[in-house]
């Protein structure tokens, strides 16, 4: 397994260098954002260690430019400041854990092998779906350059849709996942919010991109829509 530790504090990086290494990574080290990026961009690595605090630019900006390039190697950051608004922003800019100084190695490396176990598996905060934009971080929305306001409710319907273009997804499946155990399955609920959904995404725009396929449930076209055609 190889690690890529960014770290800028000589101390610090030798320290996790040393015990990976104990624990038998191969490690590779780089000191600011700028190299992280380059090494994480351009070498397959099993984990990033990413300390927040950078020279050149932030573990933030790090993480987030690796996630917009497409690279999903699990990323493990770093931090001195404990302010929960610092970890939101590191999470929702693609890391897939946080680790607090000061901390204990054994603490690290299982945090290590647990993402290691996931894999590099795509998380994008930004899914695209023809020109349909969907910000899973800001859980907001936009066709073209035009942004939509949804409900909380219609925004969860739309990123189920958007995560999984071109499939079908049943109104049981919908259910499940969009509304809790309370909800009454024999309403009509889903279909009431399916049809908002398309008043705001497709109507305006003249496209059709959210279809019914009969007896089965709806599902998000994978080229974002097609035109409306006309009435005759």
């Amino acid at each position: 397994m190889r690690v890529l530790v960014v770290e800028d504090e000589p101390k610090m990086a030798r320290l996790l260098r040393h015990g990976l290494t104990e624990e038998g990574y191969a490690v590779d080290v780089a000191a600011d954002g700028p190299d992280g990026y380059g090494a994480a961009a351009s070498r397959a690595y099993d984990a990033v260690v990413l300390d927040v605090m950078l020279p050149g630019f932030s573990g933030f900006e790090v993480c987030r430019r690796l996630r917009n390039e497409g690279v999903w190697v699990p990323v493990l950051m770093l931090t001195a400041r404990g302010a929960v608004r610092d970890r939101v922003t590191g999470l929702d800019d693609g890391a897939d854990d946080f680790l607090i100084k000061p901390f204990h190695l054994d603490e690290l490396f299982a945090r290590l092998r647990a993402l290691i176990r996931r894999g590099p598996v795509p998380r994008p905060t930004v899914l695209r779906v023809g020109d349909l934009r969907i910000d899973t971080a800001a859980r907001r929305c936009w066709r073209g350059d035009d942004e939509i306001v949804l409900t909380a409710k219609e925004y969860a319907l739309l990123e189920m849709f958007a995560r999984q273009p071109g499939a079908v997804l049943t109104r049981e499946l919908l259910t499940e996942h969009c509304w809790d155990f309370a909800y009454e399955s024999r309403s009509n609920v889903v279909d009431v919010h399916i049809r908002g959904l398309r008043e705001k995404i497709d109507r305006p725009f003249g496209v059709i991109s959210l279809e019914t396929v009969r007896g089965a449930g709806y599902r998000l076209r994978s080229d974002g829509g097609r035109i409306e055609s006309p009435p005759a």
